[in-house]
């Protein structure tokens, strides 16, 4: 079932493709601009933060090329589903909710790696020298690093959603985790450049495995299996606790008032 539903998970997404190729257009402006800004970090300096300037437009463009796989700023469809009642249908059909929800955002982000993170990549790789993986081995924790992102997304968006249970206007939530998830996932500035105390503690946070973590694994920034074992983690602990959370929403859930 599970495979079936990813996979009409990448149709569903792919009758969008005009807002999509809207929103590449996006991150490739984005890209230049955030290019420009953060190479003027290096005027007076070789290196910053263990980034050297291929390092930096790298994790650039890494960055506006995960932002839609990993939907970073996150997205409200269980929660709509919550507030209209539809959920009541949802949680009585013969699945698994959460895993369902998980196909489904797995068959999403394979879309958007076509459309919003290849022609990124590309166009980077076109205008910059960009820092790449030099053997098979780099490659293949980069794809295991965005398979973990993408999973530890879920997982976030995952437990925004469920608190619709509670909340009857999440909006005030959903607008904060969009702009902690810009500064703590790394998308806004390399966490590398925060100071010592804002590292460690961002560190803490599973934000960082989304878009920061993918980046070093491709600029090689750092050894590859703590990174991998940090998305490993909290995507086990998101996925765990949003199980945990769905039991207890659905011993509260009113549709309608009944």
């Amino acid at each position: 079932m599970y495979p079936r539903l990813a996979a009409a998970g990448f149709r569903r997404w792919s009758t969008y493709r005009m807002a999509a190729v809207a929103g590449m257009a996006t991150n490739l402006v984005f890209g230049f601009m955030r290019c420009a800004v953060l190479l003027t970090v290096f005027a007076d300096a070789a290196q910053v933060a263990g980034y050297d300037p291929a390092a930096a437009v790298t994790f650039v463009w890494v960055g506006q090329a995960l932002i839609d796989v990993v939907l970073a700023w996150g997205n409200t469809q269980l929660a709509e589903r919550v507030r209209s009642g539809d959920i009541a249908i949802d949680l009585v059909r013969p699945w698994d909710l959460q895993l369902a929800c998980l196909a489904d955002d797995l068959g999403r982000a394979g879309f958007s790696m076509l459309v919003r993170f290849v022609p990124p990549m590309v166009v980077g790789g076109i205008f910059y020298d960009l820092r790449l993986p030099g053997g098979p081995a780099g490659w293949a924790a980069f794809a295991l690093g965005i398979l973990l992102a993408i999973v530890v997304g879920f997982g976030l968006r995952f437990l925004l959603n469920i608190w619709a249970f509670w909340l009857l206007d999440w909006r005030g939530v959903f607008g904060l985790y969009a702009v902690l998830s810009s500064v703590l996932a790394g998308l806004t500035l390399p966490i590398g450049m925060f100071p010592q105390w804002a590292r460690v503690a961002i560190w803490c946070t599973p934000f960082p495995a989304t878009l920061q973590v993918p980046a070093d694994l491709l600029v090689g920034r750092g050894d590859p299996l703590p990174l991998l074992a940090h998305q490993l983690a909290w995507a086990v602990a998101l996925l765990w606790l949003g199980r945990l959370v769905l039991r207890r929403a659905e011993r509260v859930l009113v549709v309608q008032g009944g």
